[in-house]
């Protein structure tokens, strides 16, 4: 039986840091659409859009907290 891959926490807040950007861009690109269709998709559309954004944005925090428990833990290694 192979021996587990020991934990490599090296790289995770650089991974974290790239998703964070990523949903900061899909959060752009979203409000750029509704900006520039608002008078062509419906009001439903609209609110999806708009919540879609605060998941978002609640998931940016969770990653950030990450962020933060990553450094911590590397600080105590």
């Amino acid at each position: 039986m192979p021996k587990p891959k020991p934990d490599d926490r090296s790289d995770n807040v650089e991974k974290i840091e790239n998703n964070i950007g990523h949903t900061l861009q899909n959060m752009d690109e979203a409000n750029d659409y509704l900006k520039a269709h608002s008078d062509e998709i419906s009001a439903e559309e609209k609110e999806q859009i708009r919540e879609k954004n605060d998941r978002r944005e609640e998931s940016i925090e969770g990653l950030r907290q990450e962020i933060k428990d990553e450094a911590d833990y590397q600080n105590h290694q």
